[in-house]
């Protein structure tokens, strides 16, 4: 999320509370403590749920903190080309474009 989009689900959060209990209690209290996957495998599957969904400003978010966790971008490219197969090409190129920066981070692209 971008900064305005972080502080527009802050400003969600207070006018809807219970939504905000919720995230806090049951997502992020439970759903992402369970022990049957490891916490940068759920980000992996989450970026996979955010680009077939469209939500490229979160994808952008839950890739740098994928990569901050263990995953690497040859993992994330593998993502974007299953994604082409399964979902389809503008949903493979629109992950491809929410992963840019960090992919230019890092450099010259793979051979």
């Amino acid at each position: 999320m971008t900064s305005a989009t972080s502080g527009d689900s802050a400003r969600v959060y207070q006018h809807v509370p219970q939504l905000a209990r919720l995230r806090e209690q049951v997502l992020l209290g439970d759903v992402w403590k369970q022990p049957e996957m490891a916490y940068r495998d759920r980000i992996l599957v989450t970026c996979t749920i955010l680009a077939t969904c469209g939500k490229l400003d979160e994808l952008k978010v839950w890739m740098r903190r994928g990569v901050e966790n263990g995953i690497t971008l040859d993992e994330l490219r593998g993502m974007v080309v299953q994604l082409a197969f399964y979902v389809g090409w503008p949903t493979a190129l629109g992950a491809g474009k929410a992963a840019l920066e960090l992919f230019d981070k890092a450099g010259k692209p793979p051979a």
